[in-house]
């Protein structure tokens, strides 16, 4: 008699294996997502400033990110504000890449206070633009207006270039506060969303009486705009988004609720402390995505955060 085989449990499709763990989520950081070019190089010459010692301050965030901003502080970098400026005297002054209008170069002159300026290359040509525009119009009834947030700091410095006179333009309807028996000339803040620009255009155009001059300047930074349709595509692929950005970001704002039209299971943090571990239930893949104003490295924390987390909950059911 031939020895008596072990019993192996079956099933109607044969021998029942072990149960497998599950698979790790798929965890993707956007590769166009983080600083750009202006914030970068505001942010290296800060480093660059302070690695010599000395205090340094900065008029204003040095970028809207609060965890960036107290790694800086850390360093060294003193943030201020322009009433803090009226009273300081022979110091070392960043100016970020926002940008700043004409009066606070000259209260520094006034005050001998030496300027690091850091002011995106972009932001600085749209300033000497609106600045010739309305220095060089002989006609003192052209309005010049802004597409951009109000008290937004580029936005302050633009309209600064035109001693205040300016129409800021926030959303759509401020259009119509615009004297359309009178010259136009259109420029937007340069992170502002290129749609809503060539909505406000469109307006203008069926609205203007004849024989106005109604001129348009695109002035939104490529850089910014092109991370419109990537951040589409990345959110579509998706089962989740994290979007990393600082709450004060209007860039950030922007591009999230575009994540928000292509996947509505995108969340809005500052950093990895506001995953909610709910999040991740029955979720195979995250994008992990931010404004122009959010570091590599707070992306990268958000990441190895959500392995730790994923790791934890999968330990739990075995």
């Amino acid at each position: 008699m031939s020895p008596i085989s072990p019993i192996s449990p079956m099933s109607p499709m044969g021998p029942i294996s072990p149960m497998s763990p599950p698979p790790p989520i798929d965890i993707e950081i956007d590769a166009g997502s983080g600083f750009c070019f202006g914030v970068t190089t505001a942010i290296k010459k800060a480093e660059e400033e302070l690695a010599r010692g000395g205090t340094l301050y900065c008029l204003g965030d040095i970028v809207h990110n609060g965890m960036e901003c107290d790694r800086l502080r850390l360093m060294g970098l003193v943030t201020i504000t322009h009433d803090d400026l009226k009273e300081l005297h022979d110091v070392k002054v960043l100016l970020r890449a926002h940008g700043e209008p004409p009066a606070t170069y000259e209260l520094a002159r006034r005050n001998n206070i030496e300027i690091i300026d850091a002011t995106c290359p972009v932001v600085l040509q749209l300033q000497k633009r609106i600045k010739t525009q309305y220095e060089g119009d002989p006609k003192p009834q052209t309005q010049i207006a802004i597409f951009g947030k109000n008290g937004h700091a580029e936005v302050l410095g633009l309209v600064g270039q035109t001693d205040g006179k300016a129409i800021v333009i926030e959303k759509f309807d401020d259009v119509k506060q615009l004297d359309f028996t009178r010259d136009i000339f259109l420029y937007s803040q340069t992170t502002k969303s290129l749609d809503e620009f060539q909505r406000i255009i469109d307006y203008i155009r069926s609205h203007v009486k004849p024989g106005v001059n109604f001129r348009s300047f695109d002035t939104i930074c490529r850089q910014v705009a092109n991370r419109m349709p990537n951040i589409k595509q990345f959110a579509a692929r998706h089962d989740l988004i994290l979007f990393v950005c600082g709450r004060k970001s209007s860039n950030g704002k922007v591009l999230f609720n575009e994540c928000l039209n292509q996947n509505p299971n995108s969340h809005l943090i500052e950093g990895p402390a506001e995953i909610a571990p709910s999040w991740l239930h029955g979720i195979h893949s995250i994008g992990i995505c931010g404004a122009t104003s959010t570091p590599k490295w707070l992306m990268e924390q958000c990441k190895d955060a959500l392995v730790a987390l994923d790791n934890h909950q999968k330990n739990i059911v075995k």
